[in-house]
This record gives structure tokens, sequence and C-alpha cells, in this order.
């Protein structure tokens, strides 16, 4: 137990893996230290960042003592070993863990890459420069692609992404999805397979669900969704 009040975890509910983290932690009561980082002021670029926090100077990351950790699927897995809580989200069984790492590898150039993406060049990119119709339109593609696949390649047949049963892997799918409605994109329209999944993942997360999506909550009031 000494090690769970040591922890740190820096963060920006900005961030998607963040939020994922955040829950994932609240989920499995493991105590830790909140220490948010303000991405939008750069607060994870500074020499000064890096060289005390993060070398990467990007969150999520955690200080579990003298032992610091970066990138969010590889600290589920740390703590999953470390603290063996909460079982079923990240299961010791081969099997079970194998698919969903199988979906935690399959993200990264895909619903991570592509949601967060036509997000950037939806909201982030106009406030610096114009972002071309046909560019935008293009990542839109490729993210509508991802959500396609979501449905036909992982909920077909299953409830959740890695089987019947709520894991790690719904909730850092949960988080890239349902940030598109800042962008005033409704992922669930006509996806009803999609949708249903969506609503399952927010009932198992809740409250901290709510709790981690309050800023995505104001961007989609502002985008009318």
């Amino acid at each position: 137990m000494k090690l769970y009040k040591k922890m740190k975890l820096f963060y920006d509910l900005l961030s998607q893996p963040s939020r994922t983290l955040f829950i994932y932690l609240k989920l499995n009561k493991i105590p830790f230290e909140a220490c948010p980082v303000a991405l939008r002021k750069g607060e994870h670029l500074t020499e000064d960042f890096k060289e005390k926090c993060s070398k990467f100077g990007k969150v999520p990351f955690i200080h579990d003592g003298d032992f610091r950790l970066t990138e969010s699927v590889a600290i589920v897995r740390y703590l999953s070993e470390k603290y063996n809580v909460n079982e079923p989200l990240y299961p010791k069984d081969a099997q079970l863990r194998g698919k969903i790492d199988e979906y935690l590898e399959w993200q990264h150039h895909n619903i991570r890459a592509n949601c967060s993406m036509y997000f950037i060049m939806k909201c982030i990119e106009p406030l610096f420069k114009e972002v071309p119709d046909k560019k935008l339109a293009a990542f839109k593609k490729r993210m509508e692609k991802s959500l396609v696949d979501i449905q036909e390649l992982f909920l077909k047949d299953q409830e959740y992404l890695a089987g019947n049963s709520f894991t790690v892997a719904d909730i850092f799918a949960a988080t890239e999805i349902d940030q598109l409605r800042a962008t005033g994109y409704d992922p669930k329209d006509n996806r009803p397979v999609l949708a249903a999944w969506l609503d399952r993942v927010k009932s198992n997360c809740e409250p901290y669900y709510s709790e981690t999506h309050e800023i995505v909550e104001r961007f989609a009031k502002k985008s009318k969704l």
C-alpha cells in the first residue's frame, strides 16, 4: 500500500488516454495523487518538465515511487501486473488477455489515429490555419471506416470488444469515439450496434465516465450534440 500512496498520475482530461487511465484507476480503486498538466498552455513541452516529470513530454504518465512510466497501454499493463486488482478489466487468462491486446495493438493506426486526427483537423487546426475541405473529407472518411470496423470486426457477434465481458479495451475505444461529438459528429447515428455498446461502456464506467468527459460535453453542447 505504500507504493499506492506514492503513485502520481500526470494527466489532462483533454487527452483521451488520460481519461482512460483516470477511469481505470478509479474503477480499480487504486489510490493516486492527481497531478493535472495543462496541455493547452504547453506545460508538457518545457525542458524543466521533461527533466523533472517525463522525458517524452506527453501525458498521461505515472511516478510510482522512483519508477516512471509513460504510454497509457504500458501503464495499464504495469498496474495490472503489479497490483492485480479488478481482474476482469485486464484478466490473467492468456486467451482473454490476448483478445484485449489484439484491440489495443489494432487501435493505434485505426481508432486512435483516425478519430484523434479528425478531431484535430476539425477543432484544433482551424484555430491556426485554414483546413482544406478535401483534406478534412479524407480524414472523415478514414474515421468513419474505423467506426465501421469497430462494428463489423469487433462487435458483430459479441457485446464488448474482447468478448462478452467489459474490459479496459472498451474504455480505450469509448474515450476516442465519444470525443467525436465535440466536432459536431455523432458516432451513434445509424450505428445501432456501436450506440448500444457505447451506452454499456458508459454505464460500466460511471460515475467516472461523466466526471472525465465534462469537457467533451461542453464542446458537444456548443456543437449541438
